[in-house]
């Protein structure tokens, strides 16, 4: 080696070595900074596979932008799995287990940070943490419904008279659509800082390469030579997967509502195995879905064209999912968190939408992807939906393109967020 390559070397060398001792050397009289920590209130549920992104979506984001933190999980549900998936990939996450744990993060943590979710999911939680802690809280990617998820009756006055005061007493809220932006401030949210940020999913980097390739391989699936399609009902029937009674109301609504929601669905997979040489792989995005794409979907496809499409018939986790979407040439059908995962890696993915779904859908438009969603209960929308799925199959580059520029819009929003919080935590 030269001897001008030797000293530049050693001058590196000594310079990463005075950088590190200046960075464990505290001054005299001085005492050392602790890191602050977060409490993150996140993890809803396991049965969705959306709802598991967007804990690791929202940690991500917080290791990429504020990677001296400290967080601490406050979960709702990490079994089945979700546990081991989230401490393999973040083996320093602390996760706050029965009144004790959960009690002593209320006095170690610093901030509340409410995740990702269809509404104010944990607001009895929010309240409390203010009541017996005085610290400060902050909401990241909310949809506002004006309608609660789980009823068909309008949500009354009084419940969304007490959401807005508690969103007002925040350092910030982030509605993951403007929709949802709009609303809180026509109801008089005060919030000091309310603004439009991303659903925390996007940035979710959980993979499962193992399986995913053992799974596209079993099926004869080649990276980029075959498209995503999910199915999905109005309403999940999670009186088949969860101890909830029978619904009857949202059960007539999904049977009445299921031939209109599909078969555009179905009518690009005809198409595309007529006139493509992609395949088309039916899988879920909750546990209630991979019966659905067989009986809605599968089942009415004409024999040739079965032949071009692989039906997943169990249900997957988020690794698993996100490794198998990043080897796809996209995606489209009628979940959000999916293609929210796609667009997250630069994938393309075109959304179709209903009422029932709140306004989450509208954060297509907010990326820049309104020409990749569609609202099905628009008669003028309909038809228009299969020549968007064939031009995504048709010429890929130029849907990878589009789909890159709408991630590096969300990459932004999530640094914008991440300097906010950062704010308040000095």
């Amino acid at each position: 080696m030269a001897s001008a390559e030797r000293n530049a070397m050693n001058r590196r060398d000594l310079l990463a070595l005075l950088a590190a001792a200046t960075c464990n050397v505290t001054l005299a009289g001085a005492q050392p900074t602790a890191p602050k920590h977060i409490l993150l209130r996140s993890s809803w549920q396991t049965v969705n596979i959306g709802d598991i992104a967007h804990t690791p979506g929202v940690l991500r984001i917080l290791e990429t932008h504020l990677p001296e933190v400290q967080v601490t999980l406050w979960p709702s549900k990490v079994d089945n799995g979700v546990e081991e998936l989230l401490l393999s990939r973040f083996p320093k996450l602390r996760i706050a287990k029965g009144a004790d744990q959960l009690m002593a993060a209320f006095a170690e943590c610093d901030f509340l940070l409410h995740g990702s979710g269809a509404s104010l999911v944990a607001q009895r939680d929010v309240v409390r943490w203010a009541e017996e802690t005085g610290k400060p809280y902050g909401i990241y990617g909310i949809t506002l419904p004006p309608k609660k998820s789980s009823s068909t009756q309008a949500t009354s006055a009084a419940a969304m008279t007490e959401t807005i005061r508690v969103l007002s007493g925040v350092a910030f809220v982030f509605f993951r659509d403007s929709h949802s932006l709009s609303l809180a401030k026509d109801k008089g949210c005060t919030a000091p800082i309310m603004q439009f940020g991303p659903d925390g999913a996007f940035a979710c980097d959980l993979r499962d390469d193992r399986r995913a390739e053992a799974f596209l391989a079993k099926h004869g699936l080649e990276t980029g030579k075959f498209l995503c399609c999910i199915p999905r009902l109005r309403y999940t029937p999670y009186w088949l997967i969860k101890d909830r009674p029978f619904d009857p109301v949202k059960h007539a609504r999904n049977e009445e509502m299921k031939e209109h929601d599909h078969a555009q669905l179905r009518a690009a997979i005809i198409e595309i195995a007529k006139t493509t040489d992609l395949k088309v792989l039916l899988c879920p995005e909750d546990q209630t879905q991979m019966q659905v794409g067989k009986d809605v979907i599968l089942d009415h496809l004409p024999a040739d064209v079965r032949e071009r499409v692989v039906w997943r018939p169990n249900y997957w986790l988020t690794g698993e999912a996100v490794s198998v979407y990043v080897r796809s040439a996209g995606l489209f059908g009628n979940e959000m968190h999916s293609p929210i995962m796609c667009i997250g890696h630069g994938v393309p993915a075109i959304v179709c939408r209903w009422a029932e779904q709140t306004s989450k859908g509208y954060m297509w438009d907010d990326i820049g992807l309104g020409e990749w969603l569609f609202n099905l209960d628009d008669p003028a929308d309909v038809p228009n939906i299969v020549p968007a799925i064939l031009e995504m199959a048709r010429n890929p580059a130029s849907a990878r393109q589009k789909a890159q520029a709408a991630q590096q819009r969300v990459q932004r929003h999530q640094a914008e967020t991440m300097a906010i919080l950062r704010d308040e935590l000095v």
